[in-house]
């Protein structure tokens, strides 16, 4: 019993060790066919045939989809044709793909490179210091850190300056609306003020549409003038009427003493008209 057991078990192993050679030497294959392709693709891009050998790394990318190469070499050739999108597209992958320090390192430089040309500084500055930390020795990588810093830098002034120049022409804008309303509002003003005076104005007019004070002046003026055609009486002195009222109060009287002269006359004794005082 214990001898079958063991006759099955190594046999399951052989199956199973025969198995993982087999997929080992598929895998080997695959990889050493993604490797063709992207040597074509290489011979292809120093011939400056892009579009052929852009499909040569698609190719070697199909075939083994793990192989850094591919995805590297393809970001390479955008990059030379100036597709940035899509190199850093690539490149990407290849960053993710990479297994070793050096991969990564050159992936990382290449995307710093790509989004330099993008005017990208501050996420140039990112990928240059991931690419030192996979290989801190490369100079060049540590000179172009040095330029993305120095643009970032150049680039945050001039945000900061946009934007103080949009507050101020957010505030200007502000102000000139403000005077505006301001000058509306005088207009309205001056407006209300005018309907106002009119409104006072129409209510100092007759029917005839004289200022009333005006008729009131001429009407006083007439009064006057017509007063002043009348003699008017003077202090200390008697009025027409009073005179004439006095004089014929004295005729009156005068008549009285005719009659009683007259009636003496008849009598025969003399009459006193004066009495003394």
């Amino acid at each position: 019993m214990n001898l079958l057991f063991i006759m099955v078990f190594l046999f399951s192993v052989s199956v199973t060790m025969a198995q993982d050679k087999k997929e080992l030497k598929a895998q080997q294959q695959k990889l050493e066919k993604s490797n063709n392709y992207i040597f074509q693709g290489n011979e292809l891009i120093q011939n400056d045939d892009f579009v052929s050998a852009e499909m040569e790394y698609r190719k070697a990318i199909s075939e083994q989809s793990s192989n850094v190469a591919g995805s590297y070499n393809l970001g390479n050739s955008y990059f030379e044709k100036g597709n940035y999108d899509e190199a850093l597209f690539r490149h990407t992958q290849a960053a993710e793909k990479a297994t070793s320090k050096s991969e990564k390192h050159k992936a990382y430089h290449n995307i710093g490179n790509i989004l330099m040309q993008k005017k990208l500084c501050k996420e140039a500055v990112e990928a240059y210091k991931n690419a030192l930390r996979n290989d801190p020795s490369d100079d060049e990588t540590r000179y172009n850190l040095a330029l993305a810093k120095d643009c970032a830098e150049q680039q945050q002034d001039e945000d900061q300056q946009q934007e103080k120049e949009g507050e101020k022409e957010n505030e200007d804008e502000n102000q000139d609306d403000q005077k505006n309303e301001d000058e509306k509002n005088q207009d309205d003003q001056q407006k209300n003020d005018e309907n106002e005076e009119k409104k006072d104005g129409d209510d100092k007019k007759d029917d005839q549409g004289k200022p009333k004070d005006e008729k009131e002046k001429e009407d006083n003026k007439g009064k006057e003038q017509e007063s002043q055609g009348k003699p008017q009486p003077r202090p200390g002195q008697l009025s027409p009427q009073q005179i004439k009222n006095l004089l014929e109060a004295m005729n009156n009287q005068e008549q009285k003493v005719q009659k009683k002269i007259n009636a003496e006359k008849q009598k025969g004794q003399p009459i006193k008209t004066e009495k003394d005082w």
